[in-house]
Order: C-alpha cells, then structure tokens, then sequence
C-alpha cells in the first residue's frame, strides 16, 4: 500500500513515540500504539512476516513480499523508532539518571489520560461481557504489577521461554519485556550473557524472541479479526491497570546487580508522595504533578495525528 507525505509522516511520528517509550524500562511500545490507532495495523504488519512472505522472496517477487508484509508502513513506522534510539536515548537516560521520578510521572499521565479516553470512547458500544473483559485486562495488569519476582533455573529452555515471554510484551501495551525478564529472574542472565558475548545464551535467547514474536503476533491478529471488540476491551483494560507499575513513587522491595554494578530494582510497592519522603527520599512533588500534566496534554497531541488508511 503506498503512503503519502501526510500518511508517511503521521506513521514516522508515532513510531518516534514508539522509540521513546521503548526506551524507558517498564513502558511498552505497544502502550504508543494502541493510543495513535496503528495497533491492529502494526500486529498485522508483524504476523505478515512469515513462510507465504519467505516464499514470494524465493520466487524474486520482491514487490509482492513487501505489499504482503505492508512494508511501507513497516518502514515508516520503524524510521520513527529508530531515528528515537539515535536522537533521545541520551537524554532518557540522563532523565532516568537525574529525574527519574518526573520522567515516570511524564509516562504515568501520558497511560493514565489515554486509557480513559479510550475507555469513554469505547464504552458506548460495549455489552456487559466486554465490561468483563476490561476488568479483567485491568486484573491481570496489576497483578503482574503487584508480582514477586521469582527465579527460574537458568537452563536452556528458560532462556528461550524468556526470550519469547519478552518480546510478546512488545506487542501489549503498558509492559515492557525488560519488566517481565526481571520478574522472571531472568534479567541478570541474559544482561550477562551479553556482556561476555556467551554466543549460545545470546541465540537461544534470540531464537526464542523470534518464535515468540511471531507466535503472538498471529495470536493477537487472530484476536482481533474474530473478537475485535473484545480483544480491544481486554487491551484497554491492560493499559489501565499497568499505571500501578508506572506511578512514579515506589517503595524498593527487592533488587539484583545489573551490569554496572548498580542495584536495579525488581520488585517494588507503591506508596504515597509522603511515604516515599518518608522511606526513600525526596518525592519532587511539583516537578512531578507537572511532567503528570504533560503528559496527559501529550495524549491530546497523539490523538490528533489522525488516522492512517488501513
């Protein structure tokens, strides 16, 4: 399918918001998508890829392969999400660094803003099992937020169920896969095996994110073309309870080593702006409310980027 500058451009932003979300630990790419309209696209676009695609590639017909996997809008969207790596990684960091607490309250009002108008745009035309079902998505997200981290026996197969357990929450919106490897107890092994370049680990690790994401893919894709008003509800639901894990004041539960040395949280609680005085430290209150109210006018912004042609 061919774009135009407008469509190209629109694709390109929200894949620059995709970017930037994916580099900030704990929030998902998928979060930017669900809120710009391209989700369903995008899952489209990623479960394309596969054996009918391999075969129009080994019959040179290129141009088929590519209008197969909607390569146009591929490209436009990963333009986006990688020109976010090269130009904004340094400034997140530094923010994760020196304000952490603004930064996750900037993501926390930019979730919280959107999962309430997707909420309220939506509701109209829900029946009582889709209510269900969004109570559910908001269930199983703070459950996950709320969960201990555990430690599963470094072995072969855990490396390549962590890496597929990873990648698919590529594909959620309000969870990252570097959240579910650390709650796995899967985290510091994989960042080490990097490190040391232990080539096995790194390919077990690698095969299993490209199983999973094409698994998942063509589940979710499934989802949506047979219960899509259920699938979404489901989703919407998800992205409002994942607020749980980006609420900026968090009280440390417990922590590993990460490759720097430095300690990185894997589980913690959330606690009020005093408590967190308190027990941690400095809440930075006003910064915080601010980069809150930021965040949710950011959501008006993404909103307005318009449809793209499906």
């Amino acid at each position: 399918m061919s774009l135009d500058t407008r469509d190209w451009l629109g694709l390109y932003l929200r894949g620059l918001a995709m970017g930037a979300a994916d580099l900030v630990p704990g929030v998902s790419g998928g979060t930017i998508a669900l809120i710009t309209g391209i989700y369903d696209r995008f899952i489209a676009a990623i479960a394309a890829v596969g054996l009918d695609a391999l075969r129009l590639v080994f019959s040179v017909d290129f141009k088929g392969a590519w209008a197969h996997v909607d390569g146009n809008f591929l490209l436009a969207v990963a333009a986006g999400i990688l020109s976010s790596v090269v130009v904004l990684a340094a400034l997140l960091n530094w923010l994760l660094l020196n304000y952490p607490l603004p930064l996750w309250s900037l993501f926390c009002g930019l979730v919280l803003a959107s999962a309430v108008h997707l909420f309220l745009v939506a509701r109209v035309e829900w029946t009582a099992r889709d209510f269900g079902l969004w109570f559910v998505g908001i269930g199983v997200a703070l459950t996950l937020g709320l969960m201990q981290a555990t430690q599963l026996p470094v072995t072969p197969l855990s490396i390549f169920l962590a890496g597929a357990i990873a990648i698919s929450a590529m594909l959620l919106p309000g969870i990252s896969g570097s959240f579910l490897l650390l709650i796995l107890g899967m985290y510091q092994p994989v960042i080490s095996a990097v490190v040391s370049l232990d080539l096995g680990t790194i390919s077990l690790f690698a095969l299993g994110c490209l199983c999973g994401l094409l698994a998942f893919s063509r589940l979710l894709k499934a989802l949506l073309a047979r219960a899509q008003r259920a699938t979404m509800a489901t989703l919407y639901g998800f992205l409002l309870g994942s607020v749980i894990m980006l609420w900026p004041w968090q009280q440390p539960v417990s922590s590993v080593v990460d490759r720097h040395g430095d300690n990185r949280v894997v589980q913690s609680l959330p606690v009020s702006p005093q408590a967190y005085a308190e027990l941690v430290g400095e809440p930075m209150l006003w910064l915080c409310l601010i980069a809150f109210s930021l965040g949710a006018v950011v959501v008006s912004g993404l909103l307005s980027l318009g449809s793209v042609e499906h």
